[in-house]
């Protein structure tokens, strides 16, 4: 029985715009692309949206430390952000900023709402001031002990580790995360939602059941219900929603010098990008899916870590004017690779552009469908099972069927496929399996999904090994039962592919141009292709190659030897030390006996440098770009000589040499010139 048509609207966390996208936040652009192209491919209107968040200090910081306007660093960030998700298949309707005057409009009209139904109110409070930077200072650029369970190294809202929320001032020992001084308290006049005046709206929202296709669904998953309780118990506090200037966003209306916090408008983002899609499309109506009367449905897809902001503050800004809010949100885990946080010097903070110009984006899009489900653990991107599970299942498993019998297809019988299926039992049970795997993905269960689409490339493979085409083509008058069976093993991997499509739409675009016939959408296998002709067979999807793998970890590694500047996202700093980590460093004089270019590496020479009476050591240093290998020889440089071994693809790092420098052609080694011998300890 087929589901009448739904409308739907789903947005992912917007990016923020002043670093590049990576392989940790493809997690959630995937997981949204693939439940968009799923509902599309069932025929419902599904219209996704998506923004760059580009309001705040830190894009104002990160402008200024470039030399350029806020302007010109979120347009360009902007275009790199879109380019990085149309490469990886990520179709938005509207990839928008939060700069803009639909955002600007949406963000005023929600406050001043809020603002003449009574939410808002002014009251002056102390605040973190970097004396030394002359600016008031945002949550995330004060950090300190948590004040509620003393864990060291939190940031200025919230503590990563008991889950607290709280203000900057409350923090025990702070310090600027910009100057590394403790801010001082000044005071300002702040504006505040009474976010106290929606708890009952909150709390039944919460625990609501909503419609589904497959009965009542929760508007958010059950571990998130909980951390709201709690939040519900503590009390829900006023939230501050004004930023003092020097401020990078927009100014709030009637009141000189303040800012729209960044939270604020990041969510109203999506109304905006949406509204921005309205005025573009013809027929698209802004009411018919934020109006208080909306039937359309309407899904936030968001990282675990900022559920505070989408469960509470978000649709309570909503209902308090006039807007719908949610059906749900959907959180989802962080990622790791190998098990472990993603670090660039292991090579492991792996850019989605680094990515893309070594692998397939579809081999990544399906491990992560592997991954995921309708839960917030985290998930792991293991490199070695990425490979073996890549090759093995859509290589060696569905890819496999195609191949197999499409050669038997194109040259024993011209690309005819038979009039009749070899076994139509088998055929119907991969049809049937439809509503099963559905279900997987319209609950974010696409792992298991994925398993069920496996079980039935292993049926599929199964029945051809039975049946023997490669044997049966050399007895006379069994051509037509090998024509029968490599349609029904073709018409096979059509329903195979099909299922598979929100994952793999590239492979599923190829496959059609293959095959030929109707689309290839959710429902193609209703019924089977006979009869008709197909096209040459050419490779679908070919192996992971594990060099490839270790090329794209080993210039992300590149990266971080060269000095690459990261991006000043506000207050992401290293743990702090103290003056007895710093006294471990083990500082050499080192004299370069020889250097050479790497072979395969664009930016590291690899350096054999002598510490005295013999000992020598081999390092690889990303300065290619700023010295000729042979003017290195007999220079004396800086080495970090108690730096643990590093193992590389070109071979073994045994320290590093000091430079200073933003990176490429202007890096500086540091030299020592005062007479020290190799070896000399460096005070």
């Amino acid at each position: 029985m087929s589901q009448p048509s739904r409308k739907i609207l789903i947005t992912s966390a917007l990016p923020y715009a002043n670093g590049p996208i990576h392989i940790g936040h493809m997690v959630e652009h995937v997981q949204t692309d693939i439940w968009a192209r799923f509902q599309r491919s069932r025929g419902h209107t599904c219209i996704a949206v998506c923004a760059d968040d580009a309001h705040g200090t830190p894009i104002m910081l990160r402008a200024q430390h470039d030399g350029i306007t806020p302007e010109e660093l979120i347009d360009r960030v902007g275009v790199e952000h879109a380019a990085d998700f149309r490469d990886f298949l990520v179709h938005y309707d509207n990839y928008y900023t939060t700069h803009s005057e639909e955002n600007r409009d949406c963000a005023e009209l929600i406050f001043n709402r809020l603002n003449a139904r009574g939410h808002i109110a002014t009251r002056v409070i102390k605040q973190a001031y970097d004396p030394v930077k002359e600016m008031f200072l945002p949550d995330r650029f004060v950090k300190g002990e948590c004040p509620r369970c003393a864990s060291p190294d939190q940031y200025g809202d919230s503590c990563e580790n008991c889950g607290a929320t709280y203000a900057p001032t409350d923090l025990k020992n702070p310090v600027s995360a910009l100057s590394g001084e403790p801010p001082v308290e000044r005071e300002s006049e702040h504006y505040f939602v009474r976010l106290g005046d929606f708890e009952v709206l909150l709390k039944k929202w919460v625990r609501e059941q909503v419609p589904g296709p497959d009965g009542p669904r929760a508007r958010v998953q059950p571990e998130i219900a909980n951390k709201l309780d709690e939040w519900f118990e503590a009390g829900l506090q006023d939230w501050d929603i004004s930023r003092d200037e020097p401020y990078f966003g927009f100014g709030i209306p009637d009141a000189p010098g303040k800012y729209f916090y960044v939270w604020l408008d990041a969510p109203i983002g999506y109304m905006a990008s949406f509204k921005n899609l309205c005025a573009r499309t013809e027929g698209l109506d802004f009411d018919e899916y934020f109006g208080p009367e909306s039937k359309a449905e309407f899904y936030n897809f968001i990282g675990k870590d900022i559920a505070y902001f989408h469960t509470l503050f978000w649709p309570a800004m909503l209902a308090g004017a006039d807007f719908r809010t949610p059906t749900a949100v959907n959180c989802h885990g962080f990622l790791t690779v190998d098990n472990k946080k993603m670090s660039k010097s292991r090579g492991t903070l792996i850019e989605a552009r680094t990515y893309l110009e070594h692998l397939d984006p579809e081999y990544l899009r399906y491990y992560y469908a592997c991954k995921l489900n309708s839960g917030i653990d985290d998930i792991d991107l293991n490199l070695d099972d990425f490979v073996q599970r890549v090759n093995s299942d859509l290589v060696g498993k569905v890819i496999n069927i195609a191949s197999r019998c499409a050669g038997f297809i194109n040259r024993q019988f011209e690309g005819q496929l038979a009039e009749r299926l070899e076994d139509e039992g088998l055929y119907e049970s991969f049809v049937a399996a439809s509503q099963s795997i559905a279900s997987a993905f319209e609950t974010l269960e696409y792992g298991r999904g994925v398993r069920e689409i496996m079980a039935l490339a292993d049926k599929a493979n199964q029945y051809i090994d039975e049946r023997k085409p490669w044997v049966l083509i050399k007895e006379k008058g069994r051509e037509a039962q090998v024509q029968a069976v490599c349609t029904l093993g073709l018409n096979l991997f059509r329903v195979l592919i099909s299922y598979l499509g929100p994952i793999l739409p590239a492979t599923l675009a190829r496959s059609h141009a293959f095959l030929g016939g109707p689309g290839l959408n959710w429902s193609a296998g209703k019924r089977p292709l006979l009869g008709t002709r197909i096209n040459a067979f050419k490779p679908l999807l070919t192996r992971v190659e594990k060099d490839r793998v270790d090329a794209m970890v080993e210039a992300t590694i590149e990266a971080a030897e060269a000095g690459a500047v990261p991006p000043l996202v506000g207050g992401e700093l290293e743990p702090e030390i103290n003056i007895d980590n710093f006294g471990r460093v083990d500082l050499r004089v080192a004299e370069v006996v020889h250097a050479e270019p790497v072979e395969g590496a664009d930016k590291l020479l690899r350096l054999t440098l002598s510490l005295g009476e013999g000992h020598e050591r081999q390092v690889f240093a990303g300065i290619k770009a700023a010295y000729e290998a042979s003017s290195l020889v007999g220079r004396r440089v800086v080495l970090v000589a108690n730096l643990a071994p590093r193992k590389m693809r070109f071979g073994v790092s045994e320290g590093m040499v000091l430079a200073s420098g933003p990176g490429g052609e202007d890096i500086h080694l540091l030299s020592v010139d005062d007479g020290s011998r190799p070896g000399d300890r460096i005070k």
